[in-house]
């Protein structure tokens, strides 16, 4: 008999696609006015589980209830029409339009009369009771990333979702906003709704969970564990399969000459605003330099003027003793520069390109596979298979389009090209931001050994435990300045300097 205390019910799902088994007689049940996570690695199978229920998918085998009553989803909006949203982890929003514009796109009211003033009011009113504040008459382009998620979930209760399903929602937020999200949602439960929480960030799950569902490789690892009586050492076990290392042994290097120079950089973000003002560091062989900030502090900026993608407007970039700024991305490339970039498919690949394709992008200028005018495809098909097995690239082959591939092994592609050039100098942009623990570790070794080999190696992350496990010294940015470089770094004086006191003070 079913339990009507849960809000649903899925059991049995079966979801295949060309040569993946992407779901395997899986059970799930989410209770009313609990937060349930769903946690496993990247292409464990998660948010196609939730594609399912969300109405996005339709599964060979299994059954879907909603409060007891058995349903067949067509369409997502066969889905809210069930009070079953889902806010995904690439926001869809038009920038263009305002925020009451855009939870209104789509529906069948208002029709002739936009009355956008009553509208306002009646967004803000949600606004109030969720605790979700953002202006009704902001354009989206003018708003930050968080609130653009707030906007998503503002849709989501507009049309009457009480069961709310968040596919990684914390992969693009700051620390800060991530703390906002989490009181939201624990005002939603209080309220009467319900959540599915998709995630891989185990001490997230441990602060926000209720109970939790493991799937390893398209399965369930365990039943549902309740969050109290499980800790993130079993979690991860589960996740994986194996025992995983929660911080990787750095050992010891000797830094040596000075690889990668940038001295009194200034640069203009995309608006034409300042963006750098006077930045210099150095970075030695056989050293990792951590850049500590909050996001939108000039780091991604400074990581664009270095490899070649913004000019800058005063100063100077060198690696390996050639000048790279105010030149084109070559020149970086033929300094043995090397950039993991922060947006794996709008900048660290071509998504519509097989792996193949991606993993030669930069080796095809030079022989054996690229032959003058010509590239020689046999050699390129045996660089590319000898990655794909080296990286562990998880895919059917190396032919399957790079936008089919999951966040980890999308990231593995980018690693796998850039890495396998033997780089002097390495720009990582938050390398494991989405990343599941498993591969968060893999990336952390990648960068270990590279510093071992005597690569310098800038890492901007936002994730201190990160930082501070991986970096020799650690410079922290704030609005384009580097307010100082410690060599003995602690967590408060970091967290000081983020928030703009100088040196901690």
């Amino acid at each position: 008999m079913t339990n009507v205390t849960n809000a649903v019910e899925m059991r049995a799902i079966i979801k295949r696609f060309p040569g993946v088994l992407a779901n395997d007689q899986v059970d799930f049940d989410l209770r009313v006015g609990e937060i349930h996570t769903l946690l496993g690695e990247n292409g464990a199978g998660k948010s196609t589980l939730m594609n399912v229920l969300a109405g996005l998918y339709r599964p060979e085998e299994g059954t879907v209830r909603v409060h007891g009553k058995l349903v067949n989803f067509r369409s997502p909006r066969d889905a809210i029409e069930h009070g079953i949203g889902m806010v995904h982890q690439h926001f869809m929003l038009v920038p263009s339009l305002t925020v009451t514009e855009n939870i209104l796109l789509g529906l069948s009211e208002p029709r002739f009369l936009m009355r956008l003033p009553e509208y306002h009011k009646r967004i803000a009113e949600l606004e109030e009771q969720f605790g979700l504040r953002v202006a009704p008459e902001a354009k989206i382009w003018q708003l930050t990333v968080g609130e653009h998620q707030r906007v998503e979930i503002l849709k989501m209760l507009h049309r009457g979702a009480d069961v709310l399903i968040m596919d990684e929602p914390t992969a693009v937020l700051a620390p800060q906003e991530i703390d906002e999200l989490f009181v939201t949602l624990r005002s939603m439960t209080a309220e009467g709704k319900s959540i599915v929480f998709i995630s891989h960030k185990l001490h997230e799950v441990m602060a926000i969970s209720n109970r939790i569902t493991v799937l390893r490789k398209g399965r369930m690892a365990a039943p549902p564990l309740d969050t109290q009586s499980t800790t993130r050492e079993e979690l991860a076990e589960l996740m994986v399969g194996r025992k995983v290392l929660f911080e990787v042994a750095k050992g010891l290097s000797e830094p040596g000459e000075v690889l990668l120079s940038v001295k009194n950089v200034s640069a203009l973000n995309d608006r034409g605003l300042p963006a750098l003002n006077g930045v210099s560091l150095d970075i030695r062989s056989g050293e990792i330099l951590g850049l500590a900030g909050v996001a939108g502090n000039g780091q991604s900026e400074l990581a664009e003027v270095i490899t070649g993608l913004r000019p800058c407007t005063a100063g100077e970039v060198t690696a390996g003793g050639r000048v790279c700024s105010n030149c084109p991305p070559r020149v970086a490339i033929d300094a043995s520069v090397a950039h993991i970039p922060m947006d794996r498919t709008g900048a660290g690949t071509s998504p519509n390109l097989s792996i193949a394709d991606n993993l030669i992008m930069k080796a095809y200028r030079y022989p054996p596979i690229g032959k003058g005018w010509v590239i020689d495809e046999r050699s390129a098909r045996e660089h590319a298979e000898k990655l794909k097995g080296e990286y562990s690239i998880l895919a059917p082959s190396i032919d399957t389009h790079s936008r089919l591939l999951s966040g980890g092994n999308l990231q593995r592609v980018i690693l796998a090209r850039e890495i396998s050039g033997r780089p002097q100098v390495i720009v990582a942009v938050q390398p494991t931001r989405g990343l599941d623990v498993g591969a968060i570790e893999g990336v952390q070794r990648l960068l270990l050994e590279q510093r071992q080999a005597g690569a310098a190696i800038l890492l901007i992350s936002e994730e201190l435990e990160e930082l501070f496990s991986l970096s020799d010294r650690i410079a922290v940015i704030y609005e384009g300045e580097i307010m100082a470089i410690l060599e003995e770094p602690d967590q408060e004086t970091i967290g000081l300097m983020m928030a703009g006191q100088r040196g901690g003070g």
